[in-house]
């Protein structure tokens, strides 16, 4: 029988396959036991959607405890919003008897339209009115409900931006207003995009500012992803080379959803002795999958923004985009040209822009299209 998978790309899988975030862990649980809402900032694919995963497991283990994980990267509007909390609502509180034939009872009289997944069957919630305000009103009610359940909720919205491009321009303001007399529901906002959540929750200008405790979600240190990979490899009576591991780990720059999708593939080999030579023609099969999806946007980009795209990549990190020496040295016309380019690209979500101790500087967001791009 073959082995399980030990390098899960996707979900949280307990703690056995969850590697390090001992200090994040520690705080994040610190924060929600001791009631203060917190904002979780990470590139995506970065593992925050686990790491939330993972703090609730150690919540529920204490059974009075009610966990609530609702992702609105979906949702365009607070009817959206409502329907995604009412339906992970019907899909956990049930699970508590009693908590369950209340919020059954209070569902019923939202008048709600129950529908099925048709691929998983899984029941979710929809609410049929006919005016915007409606919604606001059931949003504000079903989180009271909450709130008055007698037991400590924990509440994740991720992919918290999103509220920013809401249809309501207030939407803000709302949800704040809602959530501000709420004694018993603790709140993490993780979300992706740097900017706009930095905007949201420090701009003094916004309805969040200054509500919540802000953490930011780095790559896992080069040590304990080390002994992480080769621990999973040793369990399953495999081997893997030092020189492959810290390959791996350089060329993925240890962002996890590529940590774990490369490490994954070498498991899937079946090879019980695992060296860099295998790790190098694993990298190299991966990033020729991709090719035909990484040729299309070629297509979608204008000649400027593929060109800087490309001397992105090949730079790795790239501090000063407008300055003479990286113009020059990747042939790439004026700096208005360059910076039109970088805000496109930046806009596009092509590349994103990060610090470090030598200052901004601008990376591909795609690890592997980076890495394909250097092949070029």
């Amino acid at each position: 029988m073959t082995s399980k998978n030990p390098f899960p790309v996707v979900g949280y899988h307990g703690n056995k396959l969850f590697c390090d975030r001992e200090t994040e862990t520690g705080r994040l649980l610190m924060n929600l036991t001791g009631g203060l809402n917190t904002t979780l900032i990470s590139l995506r694919r970065m593992g925050k959607t686990a790491l939330i995963y993972h703090v609730f497991d150690k919540i529920l283990k204490d059974i009075r405890s009610v966990c609530l994980y609702v992702d609105l990267y979906p949702t365009r509007n607070i009817r959206d919003l409502t329907r995604q909390l009412a339906t992970v609502s019907m899909n956990v509180l049930p699970r508590k008897k009693r908590a369950g034939n209340r919020f059954l009872t209070f569902l019923k009289g939202l008048r709600p339209v129950i529908t099925y997944d048709p691929l998983t069957g899984a029941p979710g919630v929809k609410f049929e009115y006919s005016s915007a305000s409606e919604y606001e009103v059931t949003l504000s009610a079903l989180l009271k409900f909450l709130d008055d359940l007698g037991t400590e909720i924990y509440l994740a919205f991720d992919e918290f931006q999103s509220i920013a491009s809401y249809e309501e321009g207030n939407a803000e303001a709302m949800l704040r207003t809602m959530i501000q007399p709420l004694k018993n529901i603790h709140f993490i906002f993780s979300g992706s995009n740097k900017h706009m959540m930095h905007e949201i929750f420090h701009s003094s200008k916004r309805p969040f500012f200054a509500s919540t405790r802000i953490m930011s979600l780095s790559a896992i240190s080069d040590d304990s992803y080390s002994r992480f990979i080769g621990d999973k490899f040793a369990e399953n009576k495999r081997k893997v080379s030092q020189e492959a591991i810290s390959f791996v780990l350089d060329w993925t720059r240890r962002h996890t959803y590529y940590t774990q999708s490369v490490c994954n593939t070498l498991f899937s080999t079946g090879a019980k002795e695992i060296d860099i030579r295998l790790a190098k023609t694993v990298c190299g099969e991966i990033l020729d999958e991709q090719e035909k999806t990484f040729l299309q946007y070629r297509h979608l980009l204008t000649s400027n923004q593929w060109q800087l795209l490309m001397a992105v990549a090949k730079e790795g990190k790239v501090y000063k985009p407008q300055s003479g020496e990286f113009l020059g040295k990747h042939s790439l016309g004026t700096p208005a040209g360059s910076k039109r380019a970088v805000d496109a690209l930046l806009d596009k979500e092509m590349i994103y822009v990060e610090s470090d101790s030598n200052g901004k500087y601008y990376s591909v967001y795609d690890l592997f299209l980076s890495r394909w791009l250097e092949r070029q």
